[in-house]
């Protein structure tokens, strides 16, 4: 298939499929004409790489999972460099927590300081 082909069936852009490639996660076969041809495994190879961006991965993070395809596993998380990825992801997103819960409580402080007896509006995590 044409990248066009490519980009409708994995819901991205051409010019995104061209990045991948260019960064080494996609890899085209060229016709005599110069068009890039793609295959099935292509659209699984873009679907691993916008599930994980989705969910807050970067292009270098999804290398890991996309080896592992390209490895012939199941899944992009089958190998334990893909694990060791969540495991890295986990740890920033538990760092990013921590971070937003002491602003959090500072910004709380700031507010019984500033309006003594202000309640918390709704939403707000006590």
């Amino acid at each position: 298939m044409r990248i066009g082909e490519l980009a409708r069936r994995a819901g991205v852009s051409t010019r995104a499929l061209r990045y991948y490639e260019q960064q080494g996660l996609l890899a085209s076969r060229r016709t005599s004409n110069g068009y890039r041809e793609y295959d099935e495994f292509d659209v699984k190879l873009v679907a691993e790489i916008r599930s994980l961006l989705t969910v807050g991965f970067t292009l270098e993070d999804a290398r890991p999972f996309v080896d592992c395809l390209r490895a012939g596993n199941h899944a992009g998380n089958a190998c334990p460099e893909s694990v060791e990825v969540y495991r890295r992801k986990l740890a920033e997103i538990d760092d990013g927590i921590r971070t937003l819960l002491l602003r959090r409580a500072e910004v709380a402080a700031q507010l019984a300081g500033a309006c003594p007896g202000c309640a918390l509006t709704r939403g707000e995590i006590t």
